[in-house]
């Protein structure tokens, strides 16, 4: 919050009057900003909702093959050694009104090793297929997720600040802007009641 003691005179009503029209336009830039924040996270919020929802279809499908893998071959069908590369990941950021967030992930699952063995059925082929599918749905939906929490920050960040300014700060500056200008009209009533004097006393005098 600015410093509101401020001096009469026309020096303080000056100042006050700067403040008053930064704050005023300051209010209006961070109202676009949060307009197009609220905006862009809507969008956000409901490609995160896609994102979600396409993980947990990939996700179902692939834990259907997975049983029906399991009934066929047993679990001893999924002994074997463990995947000798990680998924890969790699994110494209970008920025919303200077919020930086994630855009896209690409998810790079390693394929089986030449030497693994094969699935013992074509259900568990299909559930490694699936489950890859799966990871990449996930990734996509943590970007998704991220990004949609930064802007939603940003959003009550910026409108905060908007509030702090229509309804606290700016109503300050008006009411210091009412004060001075009413001492100003008080000291200009009392001068020009002091110069009549004056000019009556010379008068008077002559």
């Amino acid at each position: 919050m600015a410093d509101l003691r401020i001096p009469l005179g026309r020096a303080g009503r000056t100042r006050v009057r700067r403040s008053l029209e930064v704050a005023r336009r300051g209010a209006d830039l961070l109202d676009r900003k949060l307009r197009i924040l609220r905006a862009r996270h809507a969008e956000l919020l409901r490609a995160e909702h896609t994102a979600r929802d396409h993980w947990h279809e990939c996700l179902r499908e692939a834990e259907t093959w997975l049983r029906r893998g399991l009934l066929l071959g047993g679990e001893g069908s999924l002994d074997g050694p463990p995947p000798k590369r990680p998924a890969g990941l790699e994110v494209v950021w970008t920025s919303t009104m200077g919020v930086r967030h994630p855009r896209t992930a690409s998810c790079t699952v390693p394929e089986r090793e030449p030497e693994a063995l094969s699935p013992a059925n074509t259900a568990l082929i299909h559930a490694e297929a699936a489950y890859a599918e799966a990871v990449r749905a996930a990734a996509e939906y943590a970007v998704a997720r991220a990004a949609a929490r930064a802007v939603g920050a940003e959003v009550l960040s910026t409108r905060r600040r908007v509030r702090a300014l229509r309804r606290k700060l700016i109503p300050r500056l008006e009411q210091a802007l009412a004060r001075v200008e009413l001492a100003l009209e008080q000291s200009e009533h009392e001068d020009a009641v002091r110069r009549r004097w004056a000019v009556r006393a010379l008068q008077d005098d002559a």
